[in-house]
């Protein structure tokens, strides 16, 4: 099962909360945080990024206004959507997630992302090694917008066994993370394990009784900050505010083998004959990867 890939790291202990850090060398964040497994939310990563400032409602209106998006059958043009965004309630609630692939739809907004905050010694996605088949199924640059009252629709881990970077370019927004120890609890489904069948908003105790027994651990991201945290963490978000955020996905040397390892399952399952060759592909590049990287700091 895909679950079982997902293991605690060894002397990670049990937590609570969630570090904010500042001033944080890369040595620091690699050897408190990615090497235990642990979630962090960095104040100042982002300080230096064009995006932060410039990347506002009316930014979007402004440039990219005529741009559509259709969600469960309906289109929504952006300038609509901004408008619905900026008024949106509990009660009457801009639609969630309104998401986009930067690279396809604002190719040139990525330069405004840098410098890049990277999870691990190195970045294993953009890697010359790495093909971008290999990356196929996961949006590894995505943008956010969402209004008050709005919640990401279900619990879940990310796709391919990614490790998560979510950046606040603009407003605050509500994690609600629970680590993978309590995957019995989350009731995945049969055959999307990454998913959980529990409605956390409210949730049936009688159908999910295990899910009473957790709390989840609940932080606010604020403007300018990014919270960074390992692959198997089911999370969710709630937003209170408009708000404008960046995710990125993160490959280290932690969960390379678990994304190789659900790539092969994948296309073993559509394309067969491709299978192998991806196994056997990223288990030496891996290899590769681990030598550059036991010659860094």
């Amino acid at each position: 099962m895909e679950q079982n890939y997902i293991k605690a790291k060894a002397g990670s202990g049990k937590i609570t909360t969630i570090d904010k850090r500042s001033g944080l060398s890369k040595k620091e964040l690699y050897s408190e945080y990615v090497d235990r497994s642990l979630p962090v939310i960095l104040t100042d990563a982002i300080d230096n990024w064009p995006a932060l400032g410039k990347y506002t409602p009316a930014f979007f209106k402004e440039n990219y206004g005529h741009i559509n998006k259709t969600i469960n059958g309906v289109t929504y043009n952006m300038s609509d959507f901004i408008d619905q965004m900026l008024v949106s309630t509990s009660e009457n609630q801009a639609v969630y997630p309104f998401n986009f692939d930067v690279k396809k739809v604002f190719p040139e907004l990525m330069a405004d992302f840098t410098p890049e905050v990277i999870y691990g010694k190195m970045d294993r996605i953009n890697h010359r090694l790495m093909p971008q088949t290999i990356l196929r199924g996961t949006t590894v640059y995505e943008l956010f917008l969402g209004g008050n009252g709005s919640s990401f629709p279900y619990l879940h881990y990310d796709a391919l066994y990614m490790h998560t970077q979510i950046s606040q370019l603009y407003g605050s927004k509500d994690f609600l993370m629970y680590p993978p120890e309590c995957t019995p609890n989350m009731y995945p489904y049969p055959n999307m394990t990454k998913f959980s069948q529990v409605n956390f908003l409210d949730p049936d105790y009688e159908k999910f009784p295990l899910f009473k027994e957790v709390e989840p651990i609940t932080v606010t991201v604020e403007q300018g900050e990014t919270i960074l945290f390992p692959a198997g963490w089911w999370h969710t978000t709630k937003i209170n505010e408009p708000c404008i955020s960046l995710g990125r996905a993160q490959l280290n040397g932690w969960n390379w083998d678990n994304f190789i390892n659900d790539r092969y399952d994948n296309w073993k399952k559509k394309i067969s004959v491709l299978a192998s060759p991806i196994l056997v592909y990223g288990k030496v590049v891996g290899g590769i990867m681990n030598a550059q990287e036991q010659k860094l700091n």
